[in-house]
């Protein structure tokens, strides 16, 4: 395997290069925003760099595109007057110190009934994690059924923390959600469903693999902006 990059722009690109048994040269860029290229073997490093070049804008597209995103708010104190999103509206903390402890939304209001406040963090967590069971697997429901189309279908919808990512889709078909995403509207949820489910047809994010997302969701950049700005 070969590294090098090329400059474009302000931007520099580096990428690893492979050559094989082929007839064409290949650009695939992985999510981690590595750049990954396959070329007959024989090609010149010229040629490989002329392509890269011609490829550069749609490469540096790609690499922001990805369902990754760094948490830029403050932590959550979890007291009352804070203000939490569910499904892309916010409401406000109302913390109750009771003998019970429960979870409701209520008009504009998040009332948390807790014991004493060092559980009102867990309690809202945890609510929110029933929520995302709940609500996730209605809808990728219709979303599953309009893929099978491409003789595809996830092994399992599963939950789980992840601090840098919205989801991910596991070589087996296993469709990994992050219940963080059960804050934003339900199109963002959509859209990240869509976008591990293109991945069970194409594992890469090649051309092929956008030109499917967009078919399948044609307006997903809006709802990527807009998971993007509203859980920044």
């Amino acid at each position: 395997m070969i590294q090098d990059c090329i400059q474009f722009g302000s931007k520099r690109i580096h990428y690893n290069l492979e050559f094989s048994d082929r007839k064409s040269l290949g650009i695939t860029v992985l999510p981690n925003s590595e750049v990954k290229v396959k070329a007959p073997i024989g090609t010149s490093l010229a040629k490989v760099k002329e392509k890269l070049l011609k490829k550069a804008a749609w490469i540096i597209k790609q690499q922001s595109f990805f369902l990754s995103f760094e948490p830029k708010s403050l932590p959550k104190k979890y007291v009352s007057g804070e203000t939490h999103l569910y499904l892309g509206r916010q409401y406000k903390l109302k913390v109750i110190s009771g003998t019970e402890e429960s979870v409701k939304l209520k008009g504009g209001l998040l009332i948390v009934n807790a014991i004493n406040k060092e559980t009102v963090r867990e309690l809202v967590t945890s609510w929110y994690l029933d929520h995302a069971r709940s609500l996730f697997p209605k809808i990728a429901k219709p979303l599953i059924e309009k893929f099978k189309k491409y003789k595809v279908e996830p092994s399992s919808l599963v939950f789980r923390d992840m601090p840098t990512r919205w989801g991910s889709c596991t070589t087996k078909g296993k469709i990994i959600l992050n219940p963080e995403l059960i804050k934003a509207p339900k199109g963002c949820i959509e859209y990240v469903i869509v976008h591990e489910l293109c991945h069970l047809v194409y594992h890469d994010h090649t051309q092929k693999f956008f030109d499917l997302q967009t078919k399948e969701l044609p307006d997903w950049d809006k709802w990527k902006m807009k998971l993007e700005r509203l859980m920044a």
